[in-house]
Parts: structure tokens; C-alpha cells; sequence
């Protein structure tokens, strides 16, 4: 029996955690849920492994640097957007170099250490 294939597409997010707060960036001028904080992420490039990704992203949109071995894998989902299956990966993060400062500020206006509930709210 043959199945039809179906696109898929993977994503990152950043759980950069310090104390009982979690960092946050508010997206702004992306046309994807503007105003609204989220935790660091992007798509995984063609030629990137996940970790490689979070690596790339973490230094792009937040200006710091992880290592591999600081990255842990915490939860994984899929959802269905725009006629593709995205499977989001969700690293925590406790230890980086650097200050978190916005890296892409075309793409981002603010950046905010939140505690649990007001990461809630964004959900």
C-alpha cells in the first residue's frame, strides 16, 4: 500500500534559563505573530543538525554562544502550518557566554528575562 509523502519542516527554540526566568525576545516587523515574546528559534538549514542550528540562531538573534555540550533536549512536538508538518525541537540552555542583547533588531524590538507565568500569558 502507498502512501502519499508529506513535507516536513523543523524548527528550534531556545530555553535559556536564569534562576526561575526564562529569555524571551518580542517579534517585531516579521508579519509572524508581532508583538508577541518568544523564546529564541529558527528553522533548520539543509546542511545543519539541530544542535548546529541552535548554535547559529543563539549567536544570530541573541548575540551569545552555546556549546553542544550545554544544549539539552526537553520536548519535541509537530504541528501542521501552511500545508507542512513543522517538528519544533526545544533545547535548554543553562549555560552560554555573553550577554543577551537582540542580534536581529529588524526582526526583533525587545528582549526580556520572564518569569513562568508571564511566559504563559504568550502561549
Amino acid at each position: 500500500m502507498h502512501k502519499d509523502r508529506h513535507l516536513t519542516r523543523s524548527a528550534i527554540y531556545l530555553i535559556l534559563q536564569q534562576g526561575d526566568k526564562t529569555l524571551c525576545i518580542r517579534r517585531h516587523n516579521t508579519g509572524y505573530r508581532d508583538g508577541e515574546y518568544t523564546l529564541p528559534a529558527g528553522h533548520v538549514e539543509a546542511d545543519e543538525t539541530f544542535t548546529e542550528t541552535c548554535i547559529r540562531e543563539a549567536k544570530e538573534e541573541i548575540c551569545v554562544i552555546i556549546k553542544e555540550t550545554d544544549l539539552k533536549l526537553v520536548h519535541v512536538m509537530q504541528r501542521y502550518e501552511e500545508d507542512v508538518y513543522v517538528t519544533d525541537y526545544y533545547f535548554m540552555v543553562r549555560q552560554w557566554e555573553g550577554e543577551p542583547v537582540i542580534g536581529e533588531p529588524d526582526r526583533a524590538d525587545d528582549i526580556a528575562w520572564l518569569a513562568p507565568e508571564g511566559v504563559a500569558k504568550q502561549a
